[in-house]
């Protein structure tokens, strides 16, 4: 048999299609979130009873919250859209995530509540996701169309914008990460090293806005925005209802709080403008 007539691995369709296993992960993990959301920003003060810690103070519980429920907007997109453009970014920002929160569960093993049932899902999910979620987007990467000239492109400004306000918020919570008892000092409210360290994990979730340095499309960073819109807005509703446990003779807070709402409506503005010409999605 000639080296031309041996057999050949078909090589997957790029498409750009948002595979089956990417739906059903998405699928899968958006109730745990909901569930996150439920327990901690509805019940914030509460956590020693309903959650897999006491969260200690609530205002730390709302913020984590935030995330999840900016999660579960990413999530809900992600088992909807029709192209895997549109969610490519978020899925390594969510490895980096899930990863550094299983990382925290087991250095600070000892502050959990081994016993709770909250306890026995958050550390599943944390040591499981990481390899799941990594391995769905290696999965689904493999169909990734290339660019088209068509393609609606972000203004340089704009990527900049994005890309550096990401680079910002992974150097903050590389920093809470690393200097957990520092940061403590001078943090908004009040932090514990592992509360420090999963406030680090929430903002590393910046990560996701990198893609604006290497892509001008504006498909790639669509999803991202709205799903970074829903938690900044939440987490602003944190800090007004936890105002009581911010410190505001602390300049961080001021610069955290500024720095927010000028994300929340750099975002709106953004998605408002390119929505004028966007299909439905």
């Amino acid at each position: 048999m000639t080296a031309a007539a041996l057999p050949t691995r078909a090589r997957p369709e790029r498409d750009d299609r948002v595979l089956r296993p990417t739906r059903v992960l998405a699928w899968g993990i958006t109730p745990f979130l909901a569930a996150g959301v439920v327990l901690l920003y509805g019940f914030p003060a509460d956590t020693g009873r309903l959650f897999a810690w006491p969260v200690s103070p609530p205002i730390t519980a709302m913020v984590l919250a935030s995330a999840y429920l900016g999660g579960i907007w990413f999530f809900v997109r992600t088992a909807r859209v029709p192209r895997w453009a549109l969610v490519s970014a978020g899925l390594p920002a969510v490895t980096v995530f899930a990863a550094l929160l299983g990382v925290a569960t087991v250095v600070h093993w000892d502050r959990f509540t081994h016993a709770h049932p909250a306890f026995w899902v958050w550390a599943g999910l944390y040591f499981l996701a990481p390899p799941l979620v990594a391995l769905v987007w290696v999965v689904n990467a493999r169909v990734a169309a290339p660019a088209r000239d068509d393609e609606r492109r972000v203004e340089p400004m704009t990527r900049g914008v994005i890309g550096y306000g990401g680079a910002a918020s992974v150097l903050l919570g590389v920093l809470l990460w690393s200097l957990p008892q520092t940061m403590s000092r001078i943090w908004p409210w009040s932090l514990t090293p592992l509360t420090a360290r999963v406030i680090g994990a929430v903002f590393c979730l910046g990560c996701a806005g990198l893609v604006a340095f290497t892509d001008a499309r504006w498909i790639r960073v669509r999803v991202l925005v709205e799903a970074e819109t829903v938690m900044v807005a939440a987490m602003l509703l944190a800090l007004l209802r936890g105002r009581a446990e911010l410190h505001p003779e602390r300049p961080l807070t001021w610069v955290l709080l500024t720095g927010m709402l000028a994300a929340l409506a750099g975002s709106a503005r953004l998605l408002y403008a390119m929505s004028r010409r966007d299909p439905p999605r």
